[in-house]
């Protein structure tokens, strides 16, 4: 299955919206629009390898934010850096 993870990866890189991929997922960034194209091209790059595509989609919709992909992953670093977090 990882050639065909590959060509969906593949897809998302190159529409050039901010992403991230790790063992498990692939997260994008973007309008609606534009990342429910990738997603869409993402399945149809997938589509070839078997009879069958599953895909988990989770969105977080936030009117007026942008770069949260990163800021997020900072804002908890900083937390753990700083020893910020209450710790039980």
């Amino acid at each position: 299955m990882s050639v065909a993870v590959a060509e969906a990866v593949r897809v998302v890189r190159d529409s050039r919206l901010p992403n991230r991929t790790d063992a498990m997922f692939t997260t994008i960034e973007g309008d609606w629009d534009a990342c429910m194209d990738v997603v869409r091209r993402a399945v149809e790059a997938v589509a070839p390898f078997g009879s069958r595509v599953s895909l988990v989609l989770k969105a977080d919709i936030r009117a007026g934010h942008s770069g949260e992909l990163q800021g997020k992953v900072e804002r908890l670093e900083g937390l753990l850096e700083d020893g910020g977090v209450a710790r039980s």
